[in-house]
């Protein structure tokens, strides 16, 4: 049995994607507007994306920078923007909202969840804002499609989370810690031999794949780099 770790990398349009896939990723998260640290792409974006490449595509659900899901208005053009990318074909998202306090939004959670209805998906890194972890993974644990938490293990990054990654990853299986752990957040190469050795077996890169930048194209070879680092 392989012990090959999954590789998601995020693509902002078809040429990422493409060169990810030619690196050797696993899986795409697909974003648009870095500088608000990844927003929905556009439904056309997607089905570029989709036709360009043949690895499994997950769709980033949010409207705004920060981790609110905004008024019930913004709560119902949201809603329909994920109806929008199902329809397309889309089949893996990615989401995650904090009410002010720092506990999970399940109102706005469970309206997404309902519309993408037996659809996998991703709770991204606003557990690393919230106020309690342990809480929100317990309230989340019975969520339908939730099956992975992407998270440094802290909001500063994996440097400042590390002690979180493996003390979560020690406690898989146990009541609301089920899903994967994802890392990603100032990951480097350096802290994969900890992190494997945790037991921890899936990791995401944005800038990693990008050595001149969110201005320039996913690196072909950048992603190669961590495939192998990851066989």
């Amino acid at each position: 049995m392989s012990n090959r770790a999954l590789l998601e990398v995020i693509a902002l349009d078809a040429e990422d994607a493409i060169a990810a896939q030619a690196g050797g990723a696993d899986r795409l998260e697909l974003v648009a507007d870095m500088a608000a640290d990844g927003l929905t792409p556009p439904r056309e974006t997607f089905a570029a994306i989709r036709a360009a490449v043949d690895i499994p595509l997950r769709v980033m659900l949010r409207k705004a920078d920060g981790f609110s899901a905004g008024s019930a208005a913004d709560l119902e053009l949201l809603v329909a923007e994920a109806r929008a990318l199902h329809a397309e074909g889309a089949e893996e998202f990615v989401l995650g909202f904090l009410n002010p306090d720092g506990s999970p939004d399940l109102t706005a959670v469970e309206a997404l969840v309902a519309e993408l209805a037996g659809c996998r998906w991703t709770f991204h890194r606003a557990i690393d804002r919230a106020a309690d972890r342990d809480q929100l993974r317990k309230a989340l644990a019975d969520v339908p499609g939730l099956d992975t938490y992407l998270t440094a293990g802290a909001a500063a990054g994996v440097d400042a989370g590390l002690p979180v990654l493996l003390a979560e990853a020690a406690r898989s299986g146990e009541p609301g810690y089920g899903a994967s752990i994802l890392v990603g957040g100032g990951l480097t190469l350096a802290h994969l031999p900890e992190l494997r050795g945790a037991g921890i077996d899936a990791f995401h890169i944005g800038s990693a794949a990008r050595p001149s930048g969110w201005d320039h194209p996913v690196s072909a070879a950048a992603v190669a780099d961590w495939r192998a680092a990851l066989a």
